[in-house]
């Protein structure tokens, strides 16, 4: 009988995380399939549809954080007893209280560790709740797991500072065949519109109001043969409410609401030069997948994007509070004249994993 995978990720439905699951997913059902049964635990089949897997659906889970509990901390122990598997990854932040050999969680919420503002709390509550009592949701059962999975050295740093402990991973993710456009790009080399991409869903650590800002300084300086794509409706929450509010009005902004990861990628084709302004990120995905192009990016000068740009030459770091900085740096790319930062990936330390085949080497080792 084949020993078991279970991958739990029944909150994660949209951008980053999904991805991470998607990738985690994709790359089991290839390489690990015949030697283990996998059974992932997701919020609905469709978002995440790979063969050779067992799917468990929680369409409910969403629905209240008190019925998220719930499940990691009472149904998930019954689950786990029926399933008995060799390895629980849990690949949401929470470490669930569940029955298995080896025990996993993947950390990929940030948002303790921001310097969060009262007016920015206002904005957006639900960050804010985050930011003030996740830190404590991160601590419950962390050392029983055997491993703790970051993205990032940043991060290991906090964990290791917060909660004491000595069996994190560093995990870079690596895309492997998840780009469905092999990383060609199909710009138009003489098209008269410039194309600035910005993919993120509006909260306020994304700082999109500093790329708005920019990009209205470009229009009152009369520039208009550009354009800045955003994954953004302007209704999604107070925050995208208020930059609709003061930023609707901008001519050379395109807010397409949320996209799914095949329209993000053709747009990653498409466009001529990434921004990415977050301030607060464990990894930066679209920074990666940008990346496969080949074209310039605009990238927020923070400690995590230095670390997921790595090796790189065609990125530009901005000070992420400096609209008129990113303002000069825009105008630049339309004129074709960008000094490119120099960009070198800094060792890290082990344990790390680049990439899931290197991540599930460490986690499986003594599976056999």
């Amino acid at each position: 009988m084949k020993k078991k995978i279970v991958v739990s990720a029944v909150n994660l439905t949209r951008m980053g995380p999904l991805s991470v699951l998607c990738d985690a997913l994709r790359y089991l059902s290839a390489h690990h399939a015949a030697a283990f049964e996998i059974i992932a635990l997701v919020h609905r089949r469709t978002l995440c549809n790979f063969p050779n897997i067992r799917y468990l659906e929680f369409p409910s889970v969403k629905s209240s954080w008190l019925r998220r509990l719930y499940y990691e901390f009472v149904l998930f122990k019954t689950l786990s007893y029926e399933l008995n598997p060799y390895l629980w990854l849990s690949l949401h932040d929470i470490t669930p209280n569940v029955n298995a050999a080896k025990r996993a969680v993947y950390c990929h919420n940030p948002s303790p560790f921001y310097d969060l503002q009262w007016r920015e709390a206002l904005l957006d509550p639900r960050f804010a709740l985050f930011n003030w009592f996740y830190s404590d949701l991160y601590r419950l059962n962390i050392r029983k797991n055997d491993f703790v999975i970051v993205q990032q050295e940043w991060l290991r740093h906090e964990f290791e500072c917060r909660y004491g402990l000595n069996n994190i991973i560093v995990a870079h993710p690596d895309m492997g065949s998840a780009d469905p456009f092999g990383g060609e790009s199909d710009t138009e080399e003489n098209s008269k519109v410039f194309r600035f991409f910005y993919p993120c869903f509006p909260q306020i650590f994304k700082n999109v109001e500093t790329v708005l800002s920019a990009t209205r300084l470009l229009e009152q300086q009369g520039l208009s043969n550009f354009q800045v794509l955003l994954t953004m409706e302007g209704r999604e929450n107070a925050y995208a409410r208020r930059l609709l509010s003061r930023f609707g009005d901008l001519k050379r902004v395109a807010f397409l609401g949320t996209l799914d990861r095949s329209e993000v990628f053709r747009l990653y084709a498409q466009a001529d030069c990434l921004i990415f302004a977050s301030k607060l990120e464990t990894w930066g995905l679209p920074i990666t997948e940008f990346k496969t192009f080949g074209k310039p990016m605009l990238v927020a000068n923070l400690p995590y994007a230095h670390e997921t740009v790595g090796n790189y030459p065609k990125v530009v770091y901005f000070e992420p509070n400096d609209a008129g900085a990113l303002a000069t740096i825009m105008s630049a790319a339309l004129s074709k004249m960008l000094a490119f930062h120099p960009s070198h990936a800094s060792a890290v330390r082990p344990p790390y994993a680049k990439g899931w085949a290197e991540l599930f080497a460490i986690l499986l080792q003594d599976a056999a």
